[in-house]
């Protein structure tokens, strides 16, 4: 890839299947700020939650990002398949060049407690939120080439566990896979850390969620995709080099 052509860095950004969404939301502000950036979707899964898949989702969000003069491509990936990373690095590179930042906001999340979640429904939460995380990171450490110190990898984590078991514990195990890199990565110049968004309003909510969650934070409003992905700017820039390691919490001060 000509550098000199191409002088904008890549993010690669999974979990971008909605154009309301917090992938989304960071998409255009890392474009915005002077990055070209590739995407990961997965129509499945969409379809399979309450919010339904969003038509043209892809091509939206691709056209938001050449507004703000960044090259971008998507890519359809199904993270709980252990060689999806590894495919999904090849194409980004491919398309873009090598990548300088990781941001993973993908997931699996279906409720379900500690008496009826299904061992099926376990193992699939710790595929695409844990083992993904995991691979993903790897297939970053072992191709990153850019400078020492520019490199960045961000993942939004979630602390809740009651009603939710499968999710919250694949999220406590990608917090955990996320701090390592901060460490094994150290040699590369490469900082890691983890937000915590807390609730924030991309169509999902009940009235009744919604509610409790703004009475939960002392401005009472819900979060926003762009309030996150304001910090996730500001982690994937020079001045956040310093930022490593680290479990942050971008929730409005939510007691929830």
């Amino acid at each position: 890839m000509d550098t000199t052509e191409h002088p904008r860095p890549v993010a690669l950004i999974t979990g971008v299947g909605r154009t309301v969404g917090i992938g989304a939301g960071i998409a255009r502000r890392l474009a915005a700020s002077g990055w070209d950036v590739a995407f990961t979707y997965w129509t499945p899964y969409d379809k399979r939650m309450t919010w339904g898949a969003e038509e043209g989702a892809p091509e939206a969000v691709s056209a938001a990002l050449g507004a703000s003069g960044a090259r971008s491509t998507s890519i359809e990936a199904d993270l709980s398949d252990p060689d999806a990373p590894s495919r999904i690095f090849d194409e980004a590179e491919r398309r873009l060049g090598p990548v300088t930042a990781l941001v993973l906001c993908h997931a699996e999340s279906v409720d379900s407690g500690l008496l009826d979640t299904t061992v099926e429904s376990f193992d699939r939460h710790f595929a695409v939120n844990a083992r993904a995380t995991w691979l993903l990171i790897r297939e970053y450490g072992l191709r990153f080439r850019a400078a020492a110190g520019t490199g960045r990898i961000v993942a939004l984590t979630s602390d809740h566990t009651v009603g939710n078991l499968p999710y919250g514990a694949s999220k406590g195990a990608l917090d955990r896979i996320t701090q390592a890199a901060a460490h094994e990565l150290a040699h590369l110049g490469v900082t890691a850390n983890v937000i915590n968004p807390g609730p924030v309003d991309t169509g999902w909510m009940s009235e009744e969620i919604g509610d409790a969650c703004r009475a939960a934070t002392p401005l009472g409003r819900l979060g926003t995709p762009q309030d996150t992905a304001h910090l996730v700017a500001f982690l994937c820039s020079p001045q956040g080099q310093w930022i490593n390691g680290q479990l942050l919490k971008s929730n409005g001060g939510s007691a929830s």
